[in-house]
């Protein structure tokens, strides 16, 4: 679901998506995916999108249609073969932190995958 309070106050204050970007700490294709919708904004995020466009949240937030997935068939968080000081490393990693990963690498996978396809077209094209 698009941000459309979030891009509509962005634009009305004069920002761009890199100003925002730069906020929180991404890229712009990042925060872009964010703002329509393709990737989720967490709560971190939201907070400082708020204090830096110096809105309450609540005139920017948009809750997400779809529901968070978070999957832990990782071996890395659910082998009971591993130490367990290897496994209780990854024990306090939040939510928000998983779901963050899980968003950048589905990022770079679109990426990889639209590279192949480039280095394909570009392969027929010889």
């Amino acid at each position: 679901m698009q941000k459309e309070k979030l891009r509509l106050i962005r634009k009305k204050k004069g920002y761009t998506q890199q100003q925002i970007a730069d906020a929180i700490a991404t890229d712009v294709s990042n925060y872009s995916r964010k703002e329509s919708g393709d990737v989720r904004i967490v709560q971190d995020e939201w907070d400082k999108i708020a204090y830096f466009l110096d809105v309450p949240i609540e005139e920017i937030y948009e809750e997400d249609d779809a529901k968070v997935i978070i999957n832990n068939d990782h071996p890395v968080f659910n082998d009971s073969s591993t130490s367990a000081g290897y496994v209780t490393q990854f024990h306090n990693i939040s939510a928000s932190i998983i779901q963050n990963l899980q968003d950048y690498i589905t990022l770079l996978k679109d990426e990889n995958k639209k590279l192949k396809d480039e280095i394909r077209s570009l392969k027929i094209k010889k």
